[in-house]
Parts: C-alpha cells; sequence; structure tokens
C-alpha cells in the first residue's frame, strides 16, 4: 500500500492564551510591536508544542508551527500571513497611505499595474454583496500598513524572531517524534506589494524584497525544516489589474516575481523548498480568479520541490483536469488541497480520498501530498477547522487503502 502522506497550508488557530498573550502586547505608533517579554515567549513556545502534539494525534505527516510565530491578535484574521513581516523589516513607516486609501490604479496594454485593494474586480462586480454584512462574504479587518520610506532590509529583529519560530518548532517536532516540519515566509512578490515611497520602480521593489528575504528563508533551511514560500500574488494578482489584462502581459508581468521567488531561494536546497500558491483566502465569489492553465507553466518554473495550491474549493476544483495536460517535471510533487478554508461545511472522508485519487492516477501516488487550499487559522472556527483536518487525514487513509 502507497501511503498519501498529509499536510496543511500553514495558519492554524491560535488558542485563546496566545490570542490573549498578543492582544497584550501594544502596538506602537511606529506599527511595530514591541520586543517580546520572557513571559510572552513562554507562551508561545508552550502553544507552539501544543499544536505540533494535536497534528500527530490527528495524524498530519508533515506539520508546522500553525503560523504561530505570526502575530495575532484575534480569532478572525486574514492578513496575519503578510502583515507578520512588518516586524522584521527595516525601512517601513506607517503614512497612512497604503492600499486601501490610495486611489485606483489603471493598467493598458504592455504596461500592467497592481491597483489598490478596493479596486480589484471581484470586489466591484460584487461590490453591494461586499458592502452587506449579511451576505456570508468577510475580508477580515482591513487595517492600515506601513509603507517603504527608505531602504528595506531584514532587521536584526526579524533575524531573533525567526529563530525564535525555527526553535520553537524545532522543540515541539522533538517532543513530538516528528523528523521534520515546514514554516511558511513571505515570498518577494508579495512583500512588495505594499506601497513603495522610495524605490521608484516596481522592478526596483522587487528587487529589494528579494533581498529582505532571503535571510529567512535561508535561516529556516539551515534548522533542518522545510521553507514555504507563500506567493498569493502569483494567481491573486490577476484580480488586482484593472482592467483585465491579456494573459500574455500578465504572464509577463509575474514571471518576474517567479525569477524574485527563485533568487531569494538561490542558497536553499530546492529538496527543503515547497511554494503556495492561492487565488486569496477571502470569503467572496472569485469570479475574477485566473484559470489554472495560465499560471500552471510559472508554478513549474519556481524551483521548489512540492507545489501546495487551491483544488478543494469550487471555484477551482475542476481543475484537477490540468495535470492530464502539464507533465510535472521528475522528482517534483503536487500538494493539492483537498478540503477547503472556503466553507464552514467538513468534506466528507469519501468526497477527500476521490479529490485525492483524482491526483494520484495522474502523476502517481507518491508524488501527492494531500493538503488544505489555504490557511484555516483565522478563516473558520477552530472546532470545524481540526474537523477538516481529521477528514483530510481519514480520507488519505482511505485513498491509501484504494491506491
Amino acid at each position: 500500500m502507497t501511503e498519501i502522506l498529509t499536510t496543511h497550508a500553514g495558519s492554524l488557530p491560535r488558542s485563546p492564551e496566545l490570542i490573549a498573550a498578543n492582544s497584550a502586547r501594544q502596538v506602537g505608533e511606529d506599527g511595530l510591536t514591541p520586543e517580546p517579554t520572557d513571559e510572552f515567549r513562554g507562551v508561545l513556545r508552550q502553544a507552539v508544542a501544543d499544536v505540533v502534539a494535536k497534528q500527530r494525534e490527528i495524524g498530519i505527516s508533515i506539520p508546522n508551527d500553525g503560523e504561530y510565530g505570526h502575530l495575532m491578535t484575534s480569532a478572525v484574521n486574514y492578513g496575519a500571513w503578510w502583515s507578520y513581516i512588518f516586524d522584521r523589516v527595516d525601512g517601513l513607516e506607517l503614512t497612512g497611505e497604503d492600499h486601501f486609501s490610495s486611489e485606483p490604479v489603471r493598467s493598458s496594454p504592455g504596461d500592467v499595474r497592481l491597483t489598490v485593494f478596493p479596486d480589484r474586480r471581484d470586489w466591484t462586480i460584487f461590490q453591494r454583496a461586499y458592502q452587506d454584512p449579511t451576505s456570508g462574504i468577510t475580508v477580515g479587518a482591513q487595517t492600515t500598513f506601513p509603507a517603504a520610506t527608505g531602504p528595506v532590509s531584514y532587521s536584526a529583529a526579524g533575524r531573533e524572531l525567526v529563530a525564535q519560530d525555527t526553535a520553537n518548532l524545532r522543540a515541539a517536532l522533538d517532543a513530538s517524534g516528528y523528523a521534520t516540519g515546514f514554516l511558511p515566509s513571505l515570498s518577494p512578490g508579495s512583500g512588495s506589494r505594499i506601497v513603495d515611497a522610495h524605490y521608484g520602480t516596481v522592478d526596483a521593489f522587487l528587487d529589494a524584497w528579494v533581498e529582505v528575504m532571503a535571510p529567512e528563508y535561508e535561516a529556516i533551511a539551515a534548522a533542518g525544516l522545510i521553507v514555504q514560500v507563500d506567493d498569493p500574488s502569483i494567481a491573486e494578482n490577476w484580480d488586482q489589474i484593472n482592467p483585465e489584462p491579456s494573459v500574455e502581459d500578465y504572464v509577463a508581468f509575474t514571471r518576474k516575481r517567479v525569477e524574485a521567488v527563485n533568487r531569494a531561494l538561490a542558497n536553499v536546497p530546492t529538496e527543503q523548498t515547497r511554494f503556495h500558491l492561492c487565488w486569496g483566502s477571502w470569503h467572496g465569489p472569485h469570479t475574477t480568479d485566473i484559470e489554472l492553465r495560465h499560471i500552471v507553466g510559472l508554478l513549474l518554473e519556481i524551483d521548489a520541490k512540492y507545489y501546495s495550491f487551491e483544488a478543494g474549493n469550487v471555484r477551482h476544483e475542476h481543475e484537477w483536469t490540468v495535470w492530464q495536460d502539464v507533465e510535472l517535471p521528475e522528482g517534483k510533487v503536487i500538494v493539492p488541497g483537498v478540503v477547503s478554508h472556503a466553507t464552514n461545511v467538513v468534506e466528507h472522508p469519501e468526497l477527500v480520498a476521490q479529490r485525492i485519487e483524482r491526483f494520484a492516477r495522474i502523476v502517481g501516488p507518491e508524488r501527492v501530498i494531500a493538503s488544505t487550499d489555504c490557511g484555516l487559522g483565522g478563516r473558520i472556527h477552530p472546532d470545524i477547522a481540526w474537523a477538516k483536518l481529521e477528514s483530510l487525514v481519514a480520507g488519505a487513509r482511505i485513498a491509501s487503502s484504494r491506491l
């Protein structure tokens, strides 16, 4: 029997104790979180140990720290995967101008530019629904993010925080009997989506973020862990370009972000790298998502061993057929989402098994790891999140027995 391994996309529900401890750390006027106290470090260390132990109990094969080192002060949070980096980078400042308050930006053929968040095409098409609190659409709290007002670089505080993340996860893995796990880290392309008030050109700002993120990737890999590069920008940027560009223009625009990931990973062994692609984790219609077939070639250009992507939600589940037409390079592994953050309905294990088997029959069961579409923490109720992971493991066992 071929065992189908299981993992997830990163974020897991924070414990009430950790949320309370995070909330007690008051963010300063500069938008930064103060240095953690010894008491806070103890709470965080225990929370990571507990969440890894819970993953072991459920049967997750490849765990992480639940992204607990990424500050989250409430049970509902869609942006911690991104905003955590602001405490780790020098050159950022709260200016009052960000992608929620700035004026819309228009693109033209051959000149692709990101517009502001409220000008996303899905948000404007369904404007009434997005503004209706009874519609079921949730995008999380819209906070003010810093802008780059000087040269950006990975800070001394960032090096201490990533060292804390790796130490906490390594100790928790050892205590629970795991050989290794993964830590998610922001991509250069996603980092460069904040407002640039210093570099002046999109390409120069993107290049700067390559230098920012490389030290974090290298620190994670040096601890013997898998680096997961979180990069919704590869797919999600499509919705943030107005009017809709040609696929050719978008691919050219996005290839620079793919090359940025590869440059930032230059000193990280491919065997220790996985890449997470998604179309944005907010609960909305997603009618303007780009099709996977248009960007799967870009995905496979990324120098990673493992490719994580959404495949369980109703907007993208049908795209499993893309892999019938695309040859997965030798030595690569796909990590499709087979349970989704986008619904409160807990997937039946039989459905999970069927989703896994579709991929396994195309690329081979040894080249499939079953996962979640996106992070579950902060997006659905904790009880539902853990039930989904239990269903994920149960479905993988069914698929394993049949494959």
